[in-house]
């Protein structure tokens, strides 16, 4: 079997894994799926100029980032239905961060709960990311289980309003709710491995799968026909609601989506302790620009009033090096740590972050830096 080196191996053994419909999901971008060219191309064309000669015995990637001590300046980002690439796969997650000695980011779309998921990961740090419901009464009790979970930082997604238009998962048969067809039949019965690993096990242990979160009267399989109107995403977020959020929530609050200097400071202004410059991967809109070419403005601006945290188009290493010597002062892996989960369970998922931190740390002898603060000068 093909050893996994490097980010593709692990995407390439997803893919043969995970049925087409639900890799497609996770791999892919939106409409003519510019946006994720722009990513690759944006962080490509980052070069970083060496210091020779500097004698360092090794590299120190630890870091404090919002007063939580870091292994390193990773975040495992939100992914929803985490839970379908492998069994329990967001409490898998959660112990792979743990060990890795980095933050979990819990979305609000998972298919386990975050209490089951701390019952499984006592140890790991969760952070929680939210959806704001239209029932704002429901949200504010989700909001109340995570705290109770030892959730200290909120992660609000600002930059869903509405559902994206990902054509592939249509023509897939792939969508909430999850419609059998002829063809995304065919599609699961050709992945035997995924069909007995994960769905039959939750098909026996559980039934179908849900939205962990949702409240039990409007917790259905993810096969439902619709969702109810109360815990549908809200499309009016707005400022206010942000306001509202940081009334009730007494923890660190991210706002996650922006990529304008105008939004940034009215998050600081607001008192959120930070945001994620991010532009979802390029899975919702096709003509954003990329997080590499905002970044520094955003970080100019808010400097000292506002931490920086960045995501979107990370495949190695050095992608995580260039987003920090931008002005970024961690970064959140989204597709890795699911490409990992789905190649190799939760010994992938730990893999993969091991492997991108062990890339950033050979980046950083040749760059001659002992410690991330010093990128920033190297940034051509």
């Amino acid at each position: 079997m093909r050893m996994l080196l490097n980010a593709d191996d692990y995407r390439s053994r997803a893919q043969k894994f995970l049925p087409r419909g639900l890799f497609d999901y996770i791999d892919r971008g939106t409409e003519d799926e510019v946006a994720l060219r722009r990513l690759r191309a944006s962080l490509d064309e980052i070069t970083l100029m060496p210091s020779v000669l500097t004698g360092h015995d090794g590299r120190s990637f630890d870091a404090t980032l919002l007063g939580q001590h870091l292994a390193a300046p990773l975040v495992v980002a939100p992914t929803a239905l985490a839970g379908l690439v492998a069994h329990d796969g967001e409490t898998k997650l959660a112990r792979a961060a743990s060990r890795v000695g980095i933050p979990v980011c819990i979305s609000t779309q998972s298919v386990t709960t975050v209490e089951t998921i701390r019952r499984g990961a006592p140890d790991a740090t969760l952070w929680f990311q939210l959806y704001v419901w239209r029932d704002r009464a429901l949200t504010a009790r989700l909001l109340e289980r995570a705290r109770a979970c030892g959730c200290e930082t909120l992660v609000v997604t600002a930059d869903t309003s509405v559902s994206p238009n990902r054509e592939y998962n249509k023509r897939n048969g792939f969508g909430i709710p999850l419609v059998p067809s002829l063809r995304s039949t065919v599609d699961v019965a050709l992945h035997p491995r995924w069909l007995v690993g994960v769905l039959a096990r939750y098909l026996l242990s559980e039934g179908m799968p849900t939205y962990g979160h949702y409240p039990d009267e409007y917790r259905t399989a993810i096969t439902r026909p619709s969702i109810a109107e109360a815990v549908r995403l809200d499309h009016r977020l707005n400022w206010g609601d942000v306001r509202w959020l940081r009334q009730i929530w007494p923890g660190k609050l991210i706002i996650k989506g922006v990529l304008a200097v105008k939004d940034a400071e009215t998050a600081a202004g607001l008192g959120c302790e930070a945001i994620v410059v991010s532009a979802h991967g390029g899975r919702n809109l096709d003509c954003l620009p990329a997080p590499a070419e905002c970044i520094q403005a955003i970080a100019d601006a808010v400097k000292g009033r506002l931490t920086v945290l960045a995501d979107s188009g990370v495949r190695r290493g050095t992608d995580v090096l260039k987003y920090l010597a931008l002005g970024a002062e961690a970064v959140l892996l989204g597709r890795l740590p699911l490409w990992g989960l789905a190649a190799g369970g939760e010994e992938g998922a730990e893999a993969v972050l091991r492997m991108i931190i062990g890339e950033m740390d050979t980046a950083m002898a040749f760059l001659g830096a002992e410690r991330v603060a010093e990128l920033r000068a190297m940034l051509r």
